[in-house]
């Protein structure tokens, strides 16, 4: 299971800024808030990291071309297409 994850991962993440994008994305929307909370900080300052976090790794996959996991849940439930990998300026797409 955790090698599935990997490899889809992998595929979903290949572009270079979408890789940076969320190799600084992620400490930020889940690392920083914990340590606001902990030295307690103001509330908003995890908020706001959470929220910026979350941002860049969004514009990763606007760059990769590709909707980041979260959206593509939302749009199989709703029933709307989706693009899940990107390769070669290919895309790989669901129907939902």
């Amino acid at each position: 299971m955790v090698f599935r994850f990997l490899h889809n991962y992998a595929l979903r993440h290949q572009h270079p800024v979408n890789q940076l994008l969320h190799l600084v994305g992620l400490p930020v929307t889940f690392v920083l808030p914990v340590i606001f909370l902990v030295q307690e900080r103001p509330w908003w300052w995890a908020l706001t990291s959470f929220v910026v976090g979350y941002a860049l790794q969004f514009a990763g996959h606007a760059v990769e071309g590709n909707d980041a996991g979260e959206v593509i849940l939302v749009k199989k439930l709703l029933g709307m297409p989706y693009t899940d990998i990107v390769q070669g300026g290919n895309r790989s797409s669901g129907s939902g």
